[in-house]
């Protein structure tokens, strides 16, 4: 990155994992492919009231449709004071995941590095357990490229 600032579009690559929604029952995000990347940032929004979202947690799987799916440990950056843009510190989480404040209005960063997937398990996928009447939303930004380009090509392949 250089001193200029990060072009999500040309330095990185952007991917609407989870579309507004509601998350009732709970929800999984699209799944895509990192293996072309070295880093991927998952930034989470929660609007409504989250009091029955019971988990947020990351799954490894080794094809695009979800194959032999593996939770994973993750680093989170959490917002849970409604409306303002201040995260907390790094909070590394267990496999297990991450229950997230019953707050309206909050939202969190994940991080991970493509080296720490298991072996063969390059696709990733956001998973929400639980839920009521809580909304979210949630996009992936892959960065460090193997391949950069001015377009990058797509993960959801």
């Amino acid at each position: 990155m250089s001193a200029k600032g990060f072009y999500l579009a040309q330095d990185g690559h952007a991917v609407n994992i989870l579309p507004p929604v509601s998350v009732t029952g709970g929800v999984n995000g699209a799944i895509f492919d990192a293996r072309n990347h070295a880093h991927v940032s998952i930034f989470i929004s929660l609007g409504a009231a989250t009091t029955d979202l019971s988990k947020i947690t990351v799954n490894a799987c080794t094809t695009l449709a979800g194959g032999s799916p593996v939770a994973i440990p993750f680093d989170l950056f959490a917002c849970e004071v409604a409306n303002t843009d201040v995260f907390g510190p790094r909070l590394p989480q267990p496999s297990t995941g991450y229950t997230p404040a019953a707050v309206a209005d909050i939202m969190y960063v994940i991080e991970l590095d493509a080296a720490v997937l298991p072996q063969g398990a390059t696709f990733i996928q956001l998973a929400l357990a639980g839920g009521s009447a809580a909304l979210a939303s949630a996009v992936a930004i892959l960065s460090g490229a193997r391949y950069a380009e001015d377009q990058s090509l797509s993960v959801l392949l």
